[in-house]
């Protein structure tokens, strides 16, 4: 039986280490610093997309956030802020030595609710 996203993540560990990992790309790059340095509450937001992650992937446990419309909506998120955060994430994932399938498959994920994010 071929092995869900989450376990070629890495399961809970993996996924968590890889959301610190993004968050530290994020307060890091210059076009999104501002916007995670002015988050209320990083730690939530870390939790947040922990258990997106985790059940997205295919891991147990249930996602208790916002959808992504509500989540980003009134936040005017550019496209270029957009794909500075997909590039960070990918950066997280290099870092992590996620492969390059993996790579691809979250990506393809996160792509996918763009609409979601941008512009709303």
């Amino acid at each position: 039986m071929a092995k869900t996203l989450y376990e070629r993540l890495g399961g809970a560990d993996g996924i968590r280490k890889l959301v610190s990992d993004a968050v530290d790309e994020h307060l890091n790059n210059p076009v999104v610093k501002t916007r995670f340095e002015n988050a209320k509450d990083i730690e939530h937001a870390k939790k947040m997309s922990v258990e997106f992650f985790t059940v997205g992937s295919g891991g147990p446990g249930s996602y208790s956030g916002k959808d992504m419309l509500t989540a980003h909506k009134g936040m005017n998120i550019s496209e270029q802020e957009y794909m500075a955060v997909m590039d960070d994430i990918m950066a997280a994932m290099r870092t992590n030595g996620i492969g390059e399938t993996e790579q691809k498959d979250v990506l393809a994920i996160l792509y996918s609710l763009k609409g979601d994010i941008i512009r709303v």
